[in-house]
């Protein structure tokens, strides 16, 4: 690129990165193309290709500033030259709609026609999914055990992956039978490991591009390595009465383990850094009088307290 030979630069790049998968690589791609866009006399084509390699420097990592800037300047500079960024000349040209788009326009009335009686349907159900947890447990004051039902809506919108790995696990049936490990009053209780039933054990329902915490192109060599990315910045905090995932000290190492906050706890220190996915809007006393009870060593209540089965609806 010093040198400006745009063209040696690509044919490095290629060799250098085969596959395109890093962002970096489509950024300096870009970069490339702008230079032998100016060199060729400031060529259309060259131009919103250029575009288009920044465009994915974006998908790729959404982070990459420079990739941003760089946009940023092309859209600028191409303005400047009366050259669409887009590729709307392929609807529109001279003004008048193109073939192409005549046929674009007819189906966007169909969609829209349609969005308007699906839309109103959809509305006028349940947006978010809805876990019923039947749980049994011996409270302090309790002589026998009882059996209750805890209702927690579930927030998708604000943790898509959380909340799809949570409704696929208790789906297959992985949560049904296992226990609350850990319990500490005025704090919470968890609950989730369903290969070891102690804390160490649990893990994410599949492949969310995360392995052990670590972000991967590709599957994990073993299932147990899944583990789901944090999405603890979605604007929901850890108030009373809410589910959030259970996760080592490290980033995006949830699994299948999450804690359920009693009637008077807020642990906002947790605000974050874990994820909160779901509110409890039914049954939020009893999950109080279970972090209430006696516990032994490692929080581990004294009698188990039992996740009988979780039915999403």
């Amino acid at each position: 690129m010093k040198l400006e030979n745009p063209i040696g630069a690509l044919e490095v790049l290629r060799k250098a990165d085969a596959d395109a998968g890093e962002s970096k690589t489509w950024r300096l791609a870009g970069e490339a193309k702008v230079m032998l866009a100016r060199l060729s006399n400031n060529d259309k084509r060259l131009f919103k290709e250029a575009v288009g390699h920044y465009e994915s420097a974006l998908k790729s990592n959404p982070n990459d500033k420079k990739a941003r800037r760089s946009l940023n300047s092309l859209r600028s500079e191409m303005d400047g030259l009366g050259i669409r960024a887009g590729g709307m000349s392929m609807f529109i040209d001279d003004g008048a709609p193109t073939f192409l788009g005549i046929v674009s326009i007819v189906v966007a009335i169909g969609l829209v026609l349609v969005g308007l009686k699906v839309i109103p349907e959809h509305l006028s159900g349940e947006t978010n999914d809805i876990a019923h947890m039947t749980i049994s447990f011996q409270s302090s004051s309790g002589a026998s055990r009882e059996s209750v039902n805890v209702t927690i809506e579930l927030n998708r919108d604000a943790a898509p992956l959380h909340v799809d790995n949570f409704v696929k696990l208790a789906e297959r049936g992985l949560y049904d039978g296992t226990i609350f490990h850990r319990v500490i009053d005025d704090f919470m209780i968890q609950g989730g490991d369903f290969e070891n039933s102690d804390g160490t054990g649990g893990y994410a329902t599949e492949f969310y591009g995360y392995c052990n915490g670590q972000s991967s192109v590709v599957d994990c060599s073993s299932e147990t390595d899944y583990t789901v990315p944090d999405e603890a910045d979605n604007g929901l905090l850890h108030d009373s009465c809410v589910i959030s995932m259970a996760k080592t000290s490290a980033e995006n190492t949830g699994g299948s383990q999450f804690f359920l906050i009693p009637e008077d706890s807020e642990p906002d220190w947790l605000d974050g850094v874990h994820t909160v996915f779901g509110t409890i809007t039914s049954g939020c006393g009893f999950v109080t009088q279970m972090s209430e009870v006696a516990t032994g060593q490692n929080d581990l209540p004294m009698n188990a307290i039992v996740l009988e089965s979780v039915i999403i609806s």
